[in-house]
């Protein structure tokens, strides 16, 4: 009888045994180091993980459990972003210089440990402490739970495409020309594909990335933008792609032969092999619709089907004008969430707290600098200044002096955001300011570009949660008006969103993560200026609600 017993029990561990073992432990090892790479036919030093341009794939499963220990083996300072992950009550783990931790420095290492809940698709992670991530980046991707099928037709195979851009010089130095003179700094000298730049002026040496296909077979693009200040175009000759998903959320398909994506974002698109054998070229150029000076550089590399002679030469395709609004409106406006039963867009409806943030430049006073002035960003007028504690361990351990909790939640001194006067300037204020939030409060905020010295689209990023962009518009946001134009349905749902020059555009969330978040351009000279601030969303009930203890290997500053 007791050998029957332990049989049955047996027989069913075994059936259970898929659903006990569903979520995994992956395990990371991330070791910073330098290492020389030649591009535009010049070699120099790139600060890399594990010595890779871009970085390794961090893959994994929904509601897996990630450890990646890093480690710091060169002469700056360091913390790693996981970009879009919510990181649920694991804001240690979030990885913002002096917001969420402070830096890991010169040899010493941090164990990053978080969950995937209920997410899956393609993100990414990046460097999040000066302007490290230009080569310290990869690609985040999230498949989901085993038996778990994708809602549109699987792919025959999946490729990874990260966008970035190449300076000659170091990039620190570029950094630091702002910092030095008050202007703004260089753009960059090439754009990269899987960190390629393709064939370029004065440099016959310069190779691109090939993407080989078998005629008749769909690939999944999961298309990553890491570039640090430009929105690019990307497409390839002849090809149309079905886009299926952006920011690792799922939307309903569409059909176009050109896609946007901003600084941040990521957007996934089928491709299927269904033109005749040959070479297809596959290139990215910048997008920007005003005054602002970018790299006009395009990244060039090839699709290149089965069976094709090397010598065959390269079918070409025309990208959009670096001022093509219209594309990237008709981009953007086709974006719609799956919103079904199994993909709900859980728009909130009822709003706790309704916020203007208006965002752009200015120009501060400085003794030291060019023409005795500083360009600097901000938003609500104010320019945010980084703590030297980090503002998390702040708020857990109740440190006071690090930060205040009066952010304006709308400019404290309103004026025609984007009209065409005579405001060439505003002075902005200084301060480390978070705005305040109770736990599972909903939050609607209006991003409202303005024209201020020169108007710009900019991608915006909020750490911790993903939300739903329920409208957009250019000129001043109508608070009476422009609310009947919501939509309230499908909106799509993202984590880094494109507010239109001299425009805006308008997000709703659910504030049910605890922690300290950050909110900021993800162009990186408008963060290094200052446009940037932080939500604290306070504790709810019951430690299920609450923010988890540091690790005991949290670095210190």
């Amino acid at each position: 009888m007791a050998r029957w017993v332990r049989s049955v029990v047996m027989v069913l561990a075994m059936l259970l045994l898929p659903m006990v073992v569903e979520s995994k432990i992956r395990h990371y090892n991330f070791t910073v180091v330098i290492k020389n790479f030649t591009r535009l036919c010049a070699s120099k030093p790139l600060v890399t993980v594990n010595g890779k341009f871009p970085g390794p794939t961090l893959y994994a499963r929904e509601d897996d459990t990630v450890l990646v220990r890093l480690v710091n083996n060169v002469p700056y300072n360091i913390t790693i972003h996981w970009h879009g992950i919510r990181q649920l009550r694991t804001g240690w783990s979030d990885g913002p210089a002096y917001v969420t931790q402070c830096p890991v420095q010169t040899g010493e290492t941090y164990t990053y440990n978080f969950n995937i809940t209920g997410q899956r698709g393609t993100l990414l992670w990046h460097a999040h402490i000066t302007w490290l991530r230009a080569t310290v980046h990869g690609a985040i991707v999230i498949l989901p739970k085993r038996g778990v099928p994708y809602p549109f037709p699987k792919p025959d195979h999946e490729k990874t495409i990260i966008l970035g851009e190449w300076w000659k010089s170091d990039v620190d130095a570029v950094m630091n020309q702002w910092t030095q003179t008050g202007l703004p700094p260089n753009v960059s000298d090439a754009h990269t594909i899987n960190g390629y730049t393709g064939l370029v002026p004065n440099c016959s040496t310069s190779t691109g990335y090939t993407l080989h296909v078998e005629p008749g077979k769909t690939y999944l693009l999961r298309i990553i933008n890491a570039a640090l200040n430009e929105d690019l175009f990307f497409k390839i000759a002849k090809h149309e792609f079905t886009v299926v998903e952006v920011d690792a959320c799922y939307v309903k398909p569409f059909k176009t032969d050109t896609v946007y994506i901003a600084p941040g974002q990521t957007t996934n698109v089928l491709l299927t092999a269904d033109q005749k054998a040959g070479k297809y070229l596959m290139a990215i150029s910048p997008f920007m619709d005003t005054i602002v000076a970018v790299d006009n550089q395009t990244a060039t590399s090839t699709v290149q089907y089965k069976n094709t002679d090397a010598y065959t030469t390269t079918i070409l395709t025309t990208l959009p004008a670096v001022n093509a609004t219209p594309a990237t409106n008709s981009f953007i406006e086709s974006l719609r969430s799956l919103n079904s039963a199994k993909y709900p867009a859980l728009v909130p409806l009822d709003i706790d707290h309704s916020l203007l943030f208006v965002v752009g430049v200015g120009v501060n006073n400085c003794s030291t600098c060019v023409n005795g002035s500083r360009v600097v960003a901000g938003i609500n007028n104010v320019t945010f200044v980084m703590p030297t504690t980090s503002l998390l361990q702040a708020h857990y351990y109740n440190i006071s002096g690090v930060f205040t909790t009066d952010f304006p939640g709308k400019p404290v001194t309103p004026y025609n955001y984007t009209g065409n006067n005579s405001l060439t300037n505003i002075q902005i204020t200084n301060g480390t300011k978070v705005y305040p939030l109770e736990y599972n409060s909903t939050v609607q905020v209006v991003i409202q570009g303005n024209s201020v010295i020169a108007p710009e689209s900019h991608p915006i990023h909020l750490h911790g949660f993903n939300f739903f962009v329920v409208g957009k518009g250019i000129a001043n946001f109508d608070p009476v008006n422009d609310p009947k134009k919501f939509n309230l349905v499908d909106p799509v749902e993202r984590n880094t969103l494109n507010v239109p020059t001299a425009g805006w555009t308008a997000i709703r969330f659910r504030a049910d993560n605890p922690g300290v978040w950050f909110l900021h351009c993800h162009l990186e000279v408008h963060t290094t200026w200052g446009l940037k601030m932080a939500f604290l969303v306070g504790n709810g009930k019951g430690p299920n609600e609450s923010i988890i203890a540091p690790p005991k290997d949290l670095p210190t500053c």
